[in-house]
């Protein structure tokens, strides 16, 4: 069955080559427009919908992504699901730059982040116990495999605000909880994509010790670089084997997310709300109903 695949690339990753039938697409929503105009190709029978976070030419910070345009706008788009790319720094001794960890929780650290579709007359609380698709991670570890990739299953991504790396004392912190890596980007980014129910997985790649390791120089951006021209290509790869074995998104809860979340009643919700969120509630309460 065809299936349509939303990934949002982070540093690095700015396109796919391997797509066909491309198309540059422009998408307008209701909270301005995401980091670029997406990409839209296919790889065999799987539509491929592509977003670069940071914009071509990597012009936008992580604190300044525009994460709720970003998720919208593959939504709106038909994307069933997310993987998301990210550089990441290893928190842990055994997770080597160039490896790739596929994250199963996140630490939110980030400050003045827009996280929520559901405000300004609307009210809703979705299940974020577990934030991370295991389907879709299991898929995504596979595919990094086939492509030739050192996976590791699992593990905890705490995500700070930036754009300034850590302090020591807090990269030193932030290994005492037991994270396995550290970044910018997932956050709100897997809130938001839990609330536009789409199942979610993060392919994160390391590319330095951050500033916590001994021996190892604290990181740079000269360091990330060097260790991102391999790790862009093996995420690319990736990419290409993961479309050709992706999950079907209906079996997982993600793609309900919402079924009884919205705990508004719906004759509370005014039509201005109703308009600037049905592409994500229209399921659940159909404009001109009440």
């Amino acid at each position: 069955m065809a299936r349509v695949l939303g990934v949002i690339g982070g540093s690095g990753i700015y396109e796919i080559a391997a797509l066909e039938n491309l198309q540059e697409l422009r998408v307008e929503t209701p909270y301005g427009p995401p980091s670029d105009s997406v990409l839209r190709g296919t790889l065999g029978t799987t539509t491929l919908l592509f977003l670069p976070r940071h914009g071509r030419g990597h012009r936008i910070p992580p604190h300044a992504i525009n994460y709720r345009a970003n998720v919208c706008a593959l939504k709106k788009l038909g994307a069933e699901q997310i993987v998301s790319i990210t550089a990441v720094g290893s928190m842990r001794e055994e997770i080597r730059p160039g490896d790739v960890v596929v994250v199963d929780q996140y630490v939110d650290l980030t400050k003045r982040r827009q996280s929520t579709f559901f405000e300004d007359g609307i009210a809703a609380h979705v299940t974020l116990s577990d934030p991370v698709d295991p389907t879709l991670a299991s898929a995504v570890a596979q595919a990094v495999e086939r492509a030739g990739g050192t996976v590791r299953r699992g593990g905890s991504y705490v995500c700070i605000e930036g754009p300034q790396f850590s302090t020591r004392a807090e990269s030193l912190i932030y290994r005492s909880w037991g994270v396995s890596v550290i970044g910018m980007t997932a956050m709100p980014e897997a809130k938001l994509a839990r609330e536009a129910e789409l199942p979610y997985a993060t392919l994160a790649l390391a590319t330095d010790y951050d500033c916590w390791h001994e021996t190892e120089d604290a990181v740079s951006v000269e360091a990330v670089i060097a260790v991102l021209q391999t790790n862009a290509d093996l995420a690319k790869r990736a990419v290409i084997e993961l479309a050709r074995a992706l999950p079907d998104p209906e079996l997982s809860p993600s793609s309900r997310a919402l079924e009884g979340a919205i705990i508004s009643e719906p004759s509370a919700i005014s039509e201005e709300v109703r308009a600037r969120l049905g592409w994500l509630i229209d399921r659940y309460f159909p404009r001109g109903r009440r």
